[in-house]
């Protein structure tokens, strides 16, 4: 393809390099040759991750006393009941794994298509932003700074084009491009027509011609890339994993003393064999590794509708713990919308008004053509697409019907001189039947120097030092009002230079005025900003806009509390100066950075870092990846931000707004929380049924519990309400309450002690009804245990949802929890009450009096938490006080 003049490289792909293809036929291709990603690694089927299931420890032991009890039962004529329910609990238990992993795998699929990077393509002759996997052979596509190529191209137009290819060829230095063809056989890092999936753009714009996708490309040909979802376990769920290792070793060692325990005494060794087997199964948390999975996962889905999609699942934990938010101002804090409000001609600034004057006509006029910004026609709505400075020139000439695509094809670009961030102006050559004009806007001490004339009034007259003056005052009013000033100058010339440069054609240029514009705060940001100060969260303003424009803002969103006081505002200048001991001093005194670099963002969050701080980052440039890598959260922008930013962090914020970074914190807050709830109830639960079984073993009492009884209580009543504790709304308070310090374990003494005296209240009061029950036969004493340790787990579901506040407090606010207790209490009154599963689960009909007790005793935690909490609420509100 790179020998060939680009009409034929065309033609060999069936395209057209102006118009694109039609959506029909990138349908037909992409349906013929598949998306444009590389193979994924087979995944496990079904099947497969079923039998995964059997791999643990106790379901071992749990199927090999199946066999034992099946034995037993044949030749004692029992027949095989105890061991077919063992193997149904058995089979349920794999059942519910395989149902969480699938749920798991399948958020991360979805979490994988929510942050694949898109492209623009022309397609019907308009530009398109579609996903890259969509990407098809013969797709003309538009590449600019900071994108990364999504295939293989044919390069069509390159203006000022580098690309970095260190993926490719593993040189550092950025090669230029052109659409010439090239002659013989030539390396790879020596086709400078062609662009290289997976390669970066570092300078200027360009349109290519897709040769190659997927595998077919040179980086798929290479490196056999894989996309896949990445096994990756967070620090939570590395922590849970070892909390129920050491959990579980301490319950065999508990259960084989059980066991021990009751053969001294006389027992029957089968019977506490599987009485120890049981409990021990029962007493294993093995499902707390499965529900911090399904926790996360519903939360990165939750994020996701919240506009905030998460890229790294450790993240989600981390973002309760942030307690530092650096921001960017534009589109983050504001709309991204820049609006032209201001026009600076004939010597005076003027608000937009219904009309415009000649010269400010020319003014727009000039600003419209040296402009990158896209203009197109959907659903009979005029959309821009661009920089937001560039689409405010656009979107006023909309208001005074002066349509971009109508003045290029009355004047058509015929040269340009692209933006760069030394020279800050951008300069276009446009022809009129046999006139060229150049037109160039950009900062405005760039563009007076570039200027010799002026335009008052219609007429050009020399530009003198007083008018320059003149100019500069307006300009540092304007911007003392938060607007952001553009110059816009022009000149004819009679021909085209030899060479295309600042030197030929940013020279004697005629000064036509300036336009002030601003990006609007979002009217929501403020209340967001509120929110964070309640809930112990700093924010910050990092920009490299001037600092009395970032000030202006930060004032009216509160993010400055008093100018006057320790809350002060900094330049990049200002930070230069200053060591890093310095910075250390005073950056938490600092809330505004102002005309700062990416290299400035990586010393402010060391400072941070450096105080204990978790902090979150925004970043959408190239550059920005550095600052993002390095930050605990780094927040990329999913409009506005490069792709290669977008790959740098850990979340990606669909609608670039401040107030998802907030939403998004407290979201790691309920999650964080809620994976702690379900901690609690699994612990307390299984503690009580422990400290039942073995203190009555150790009392030389009757079994309170039967195997299967024990086995039925844990597949209950341990799942589901655990589970459905994952979609817990938040704690109204939830953002009223400092971060959680990540650097503290989340099993802290006093959590454990809560868990502790928790598990002792349910073995407590189902050994009470227990002993209520001996009174009149074993049977009866088993079944009243049997219902009231399983009925207080329900109600015990209720008193974890908060540590402080009543059970009662927003109770029916998470219905699906509400549903999951419904299921089991509905469950274990059919086995109660139903007298054919009597014999199954060797229960006795219970009389009035009996399910009197059985109530009494279930409603039993409920009070008694409310008195605790009350007591609790009681003696922080004093100490609050003091």
């Amino acid at each position: 393809m790179y020998n060939v003049p680009v009409e034929i490289a065309a033609g060999q792909v069936h395209a057209d390099i102006r118009q694109g293809l039609s959506s029909e036929e990138a349908k037909k291709r992409l349906n013929q040759d598949g998306f444009n990603e590389f193979r994924k690694q087979k995944r496990k089927t079904l099947l497969v991750k079923f039998f995964e299931q059997f791999k643990s420890f106790m379901i071992l032991v749990l199927l090999i006393a199946a066999a034992i009890s099946g034995v037993v039962g044949y030749m004692n004529g029992e027949g095989f009941t105890d061991a077919i329910i063992i193997l149904v609990i058995v089979i349920l238990n794999a059942c519910i794994g395989t149902a969480q992993e699938l749920k798991a795998e399948k958020s991360l699929e979805a979490l994988e298509k929510l942050s694949a990077p898109y492209s623009k393509v022309i397609r019907n002759g308009q530009v398109e932003t579609i996903p890259s996997r969509e990407i098809v052979k013969g797709d003309l596509v538009v590449i600019e700074t900071g994108d990364l190529v999504p295939a293989d191209m044919r390069l069509v137009e390159a203006v000022n084009l580098k690309i970095e290819e260190a993926a490719l060829t593993g040189e550092s230095v950025p090669e230029t491009k052109h659409t010439e063809p090239i002659e013989g056989e030539v390396p790879l890092g020596d086709r400078e027509n062609m662009a290289y999936s997976s390669t970066l753009v570092s300078y200027g714009r360009g349109k290519g011609l897709v040769v190659a996708t997927a595998m077919d490309t040179e980086v798929g040909k290479i490196a056999g890339m894989i996309q896949s979802v990445p096994d990756m376990k967070t620090p939570m769920q590395v922590k849970i994993d070892q909390l129920g290792k050491f959990l579980g070793i301490a319950a065999l060692a508990i259960c084989a003393l059980i066991f021990l325990v009751g053969i001294l005494e006389g027992r029957e060794v089968l019977a506490m064999f599987m009485t120890a087997v049981s409990l021990a199964a029962a007493a294993i948390p093995e499902g707390l590794p499965a529900v911090s999975t399904i926790v996360l996962a519903i939360g990165v889905q939750r994020l996701a509708k919240k506009n905030a999609i998460v890229r790294h699942l450790p993240s989600v934990e981390t973002l309760g713990s942030t307690n530092v938010i650096c921001s960017d101002k534009t589109g983050t804090l504001t709309q991204n919308r820049m609006t032209i409000v201001s026009l600076f001609t004939d010597n005076r600034a003027e608000e937009v008004a219904e009309s415009l004057s000649p010269d400010q006509q020319q003014l727009l006029v000039s600003s419209i053509l040296a402009n990158d910004a896209k203009l197109s026609r959907e659903e009979s709505k005029w959309q821009t697409t661009g920089d937001p400075t560039e689409t405010a020139f656009l979107d006023l000439g909309i208001r005074f019907n002066l349509n971009k695509n109508s003045l290029e094809k009355e004047t058509p670009r015929v040269a340009e001189i692209p933006f760069d961030s030394e020279r800050k102006m951008m300069t276009t050559v446009n022809k009129q039947d046999n006139l060229l004009t150049v037109h160039t806007k950009g900062g405005l001490d760039e563009l007076l120097a570039c200027c010799s004339s002026i335009l008052s009034n219609g007429i050009v007259k020399p530009l003198s030092e007083s008018e320059k003056d003149n100019i500069r005052k307006a300009n540092v009013k304007m911007a003392g009002k938060a607007l952001r000033v553009l110059g816009v100058g022009r000149k004819s010339i009679d021909s085209l230079p030899a060479e295309i440069s600042p030197q030929t054609l940013e020279n004697g240029l005629t000064f036509i005025g300036m336009v002030g514009m601003i990006d609007p705060p979002r009217e929501e940001v403020k209340d967001a900003v509120m929110k964070c100060r309640t809930a112990g969260i700093k924010p910050v303003m990092i920009t490299g806009d001037h600092k009395i424009t970032a000030t202006a803002i930060a004032e009216s969103l509160e993010i400055i509390e008093d100018s006057n006081a320790r809350d002060t505002a900094m330049t990049g200048s200002e930070l230069d100066k200053l060591s890093d001991e310095e910075l250390l001093a005073i950056v938490d005194q600092t809330s505004v950075y102002a005309r700062v670099s990416p290299e400035h963002k990586v010393r402010i969050i060391k400072a941070f870092q450096r105080k204990g701080e978790i902090v979150a980052m925004t970043g959408d440039g190239v550059n920005d990846a550095p600052a993002l890598k390095l930050a605990d959260i780094g927040l990329a922008m999913g409009i506005t931000g490069t792709d290669v930013s977008k790959e740098a962090a850990d979340v990606v914020l669909a609608d670039d707004n401040f107030t998802t970074i907030v939403a998004a914190v407290e979201e790691g807050r309920r999650i964080y929380d809620n994976i702690l709830k379900a901690i609690q109830f699994m612990l307390s639960t299984n503690i009580g049924e422990i400290l039942v079984i073995f203190i009555a073993i150790m009392a030389n009492w009757a079994s309170p519990l039967l195997p299967i009884q024990i086995l039925w209580i844990n597949l209950v009543t341990d799942s589901l309400p655990a589970l459905a504790l994952s979609v817990d709304p938040a704690d109204p308070d939830v953002m009223q309450r400092k971060p959680v310090d990540a650097r503290q374990g989340f099993i802290t003494r006093p959590f454990f002690a809560r868990i502790l005296l928790q598990g002792i209240m349910i073995a407590g009061l189902s050994l009470t009804a227990f002993l209520i029950g001996m009174q009149t036969s074993v049977e009866t004493a088993q079944t009243m245990t049997f219902a009231v340790l399983a009925f207080t787990q329900i109600t015990h579901v209720l008193n974890v949802r908060s540590e402080l506040h009543s059970a009662f407090r927003n109770m029916f606010s998470n219905k699906l929890l509400l549903g999951a207790l419904a299921i089991v209490l509905l469950l274990m009154i059919v086995v109660l009450e139903v007298p054919h599963l009597h014999d199954i689960f060797h229960l006795t009909t219970l009389d009035r009096a009996h399910w009197l007790w059985v109530i009494g005793l279930s409603i039993a935690p409920l009070p008694i938490l409310e008195i605790v909490k009350g007591v609790i609420r009681l003696t922080r509100g004093k100490a609050a006080q003091k």
